[in-house]
């Protein structure tokens, strides 16, 4: 819908694209619907959840096994958004690696974007 013709709107590290992949698995599910709500304390939340079909309006990526679903009001606040999926001592995560973020919280669960200018 906010693309680029030629250019997916988001990209899957290899870790992301793996876990998106087992997840879907597990569940039997068409794949990852990620969106953006308001909320927290930046003003915006990410929003993740394994579905069985996507929305009629949703932005559908496909990178090998992992399909990832964009909700169409996120569509523009996640296009050049690189998904990755990280491991640590104290938690297992995905994380966005996105350009269009002005600020985040400390936390890092909570987000704003860059304003852009009326054209």
């Amino acid at each position: 819908m906010f693309g680029i013709p030629g250019k997916a709107p988001v990209t899957l590290t290899p870790a992301a694209r793996a876990q998106i992949a087992r997840l879907m698995a597990k569940d039997g599910a068409h794949g990852l619907r990620v969106g953006v709500k308001k909320g927290g304390c930046a003003g915006m939340e990410y929003t993740m959840e394994i579905v069985a079909a996507p929305q009629p309006m949703d932005e559908v990526i496909e990178d090998g096994p992992a399909r990832v679903m964009i909700a169409p009001m996120a569509q523009m606040f996640l296009f050049g958004t690189e998904i990755d999926y990280q491991t640590s001592l104290l938690e297992s995560a995905f994380k966005f690696n996105n350009p269009n973020v002005a600020e985040a919280c400390g936390c890092g669960e909570s987000i704003s974007f860059k304003t852009q200018p009326a054209g």
